[in-house]
């Protein structure tokens, strides 16, 4: 009989990898989505689904017990909200009460992996690779609200919990990067100002397979940063993308001032009418910083994670995926 493993978020970018990374592990999976979502990529997987209200304890301990799982692995979080509370809400306080309602659960659980952010670290602020021996100094609400997450769910000792902090994700079915990449694609390619920068990423497929193996890890507690074991200047992104796709672009370097300025229109028309746009003036302080740069020791020691993936085989993947499936031109 195979052993059960629960994906929340699993209608989402990351989420679609994991499952895969789960079947391929001959798991049982099952999906954790809202009633609201669009599974229609989903349905030709041999997958079980199951919604959960993880503001109703009692609703997430009788699903829990219900479906005896073995393993859960929780992608599911808000990565834009109009306020620090609507963050903290969404992404720390129903991951504390997914974490606590577990423990008074009667249920077979070997591991709990959450994927957290390397925002919840914040950026590099000793000229050294973000570690995890670095006191953590998020810049976002965003970045809050998952060190916020961390700290309840690595307090539930336990909890046999591992932590996983992914610097910027990039992949098929991508939406933010590919913003970035369809840019580069129509002939512009532009940057916040002029300042140099030191930045980092991991493909998604490294990391949907490092939290499936994070689940039979004789890890039972601990927290670890992801990424591709490489840093990149602010450049390195655009110039594979224009050699992979062929292009030439017009470089343009947007001033801060203006930036700022476009962020704080963007952001209060964002409040009125209810959704919180993707540039705004706290997100800035993450598009802005110095240096993402991040050390993977840890978890190349630990979990033996060694990434498959570099930027430009990434990249490369990636948007023939994005090409075969006609969000870019061929």
């Amino acid at each position: 009989m195979k052993e059960r493993v629960l994906i929340t978020g699993a209608s989402g970018f990351v989420g679609y990898h994991l499952i895969e990374a789960a079947l391929r592990k001959d798991l049982e999976v099952f999906a954790a989505v809202r009633a609201s979502s669009n599974i229609d990529h989903l349905k030709h997987l041999p997958i079980q689904f199951t919604t959960a209200d993880y503001s109703n304890l009692h609703a997430v301990r009788a699903d829990l017990e219900a479906k005896q799982y073995q393993y859960i692995i929780h992608a599911a979080g808000a990565t834009k909200a109009l306020t620090e509370a609507s963050y903290n809400q969404i992404n720390a306080d129903y991951t504390r009460n997914l974490g606590m309602t577990l423990t008074q659960s009667q249920i077979p659980l070997k591991k709990f992996v959450f994927i957290s952010s390397l925002a919840a670290m914040g950026p590099a602020h000793n000229g050294h690779p973000i570690s995890e021996t670095d006191a953590p100094r998020p810049v976002t609400r965003y970045g809050r609200s998952k060190l916020l997450a961390e700290t309840y769910l690595l307090a539930l000792t336990a909890l046999p919990t591992i932590v996983l902090r992914p610097t910027a994700v990039y992949g098929p079915r991508d939406r933010d990067i590919f913003i970035v990449l369809k840019t580069i694609a129509q002939g512009i390619e532009p940057y916040i100002g002029k300042q140099a920068q030191t930045l980092s990423f991991i493909y998604v497929k490294d990391l949907a397979q490092v939290a499936v193996d994070a689940l039979f890890s004789p890890i039972t507690h601990g927290a670890y940063n992801v990424a591709d074991g490489h840093s990149y200047d602010r450049y390195e992104l655009a110039n594979l993308t224009k050699a992979i796709l062929r292009r030439k672009t017009l470089k343009v370097h947007i001033p801060m001032s203006m930036v700022r300025a476009l962020a704080f229109v963007q952001e209060t028309v964002g409040k009125m009418q209810g959704q919180m746009p993707a540039l705004n003036q706290d997100k800035l302080a993450e598009l802005t910083a110095a240096s993402w740069s991040v050390s993977i020791d840890s978890i190349h020691r630990d979990l033996g994670f060694t990434p498959r993936y570099d930027l430009a085989s990434g990249l490369a993947e990636t948007i023939q995926w994005y090409k075969d499936n006609t969000w870019l031109k061929p």
